[in-house]
């Protein structure tokens, strides 16, 4: 059944995927919650926005980890879409599982006590409850708990997200502009990855949001080909514009050099725990979007031209 227009929660508004989800929920007619938390970010949601959009934004302060800021932030709501999450940490998935994991128990404990019942999950492909897999386990966990929540609820499971101000291809664009002419692909640079674009990710959101027959169902969403490790890196350059020669190197050097980085909490494009993930393949179904959702995933072919920008100029306007 087809939903009339809503007040939506949107938890991590301002991050990378709340950036292009919050403008196609305004884009298809409904209102905003955008829960962040603190002022700087309030004021980021807001001037990534069109004029004519801002209007129907109400920036809430909030913070997921942080269980008694969370039930103003749900009054007047009809939905939450839960984004907010993070990637990698310095504490050795301590903050993974404290921001995925535990921030995803305490948004659905909040809606259950306020009686708050649509719920869409941004889960994550691939992804499984090894002790050593950090962030997989971390987003593995929540999603555990959004399925075992009681409410009704749509995980959107993605493979690799590319767009403006993404985070994995910003990061080996940065490994790009570091190297001396030589980029190294680590171990064999055979493991397969499905990348999908935001934008499309973005549509399913409201499309699942839109319609009831999507509450209690789980998708698993990628793009329409499956690229290895080291085709992505080539897609990167082209998008770049750059040339690099690519270079094998064993997982063990990269772990070394990572791991010195991180003890320092010196700057480096790839985690430790990113590197271990790298042993599961993250695919799915290459029909996965047209099925779930009706329309055909766009190719990242051509697709990574924002990467010729640094991620701070990948701001709109």
């Amino acid at each position: 059944m087809l939903c009339a227009m809503k007040t939506i929660l949107v938890t991590g508004a301002n991050g990378f995927v709340g950036s292009h989800v919050v403008p196609a929920l305004l884009d298809a007619g409904h209102s905003v919650v955008a829960l962040v938390r603190d002022d700087e970010a309030g004021a980021l949601v807001v001037r990534r926005l069109p004029a004519s959009q801002r209007e129907r934004v109400e920036v809430r302060r909030g913070d997921v980890t942080k269980p008694d800021t969370l039930p103003a932030a749900l009054v007047g709501v009809d939905a939450t879409v839960h984004l907010a999450a993070i990637a990698r940490d310095w504490d050795g998935g301590e903050t993974l599982r404290l921001v995925n994991t535990e921030g995803t128990r305490n948004v659905v404990a909040a809606m259950r006590a306020a009686g708050a019942e649509r719920l869409v999950h941004l889960g994550a492909l691939g992804v499984t409850d090894e002790p050593d897999l950090h962030y997989g386990s971390s987003k593995a966990k929540a999603m555990a708990i959004v399925r075992e929540s009681g409410l009704r609820t749509t995980i959107l499971a993605p493979s690799l997200l590319f767009g403006p101000r993404d985070g994995f291809f910003n990061l080996l664009a940065g490994l790009v502009r570091m190297s001396p002419g030589i980029v190294p692909i680590t171990g064999s640079g055979k493991a397969r990855f499905q990348p999908l674009a935001i934008e499309d990710l973005a549509r399913a959101c409201v499309i699942a949001l839109g319609d009831d027959a999507y509450a209690g169902r789980e998708l698993l969403l990628g793009g329409p080909r499956y690229w290895t490790y080291r085709e992505i890196v080539e897609e990167v350059l082209r998008g770049m514009g750059a040339r690099r020669l690519l270079m094998p190197m064993p997982v063990a050097v990269i772990r070394a050099v990572a791991g010195a980085a991180e003890a320092v909490r010196a700057p480096f494009p790839v985690a430790t725990d990113q590197l271990r993930q790298l042993r599961h393949d993250n695919i799915g179904p290459l029909d996965s979007v047209h099925a779930g959702f009706g329309f055909d995933p766009r190719p990242m072919e051509g697709g990574l031209t924002h990467l010729r920008r640094r991620l701070k100029d990948q701001e709109p306007g």
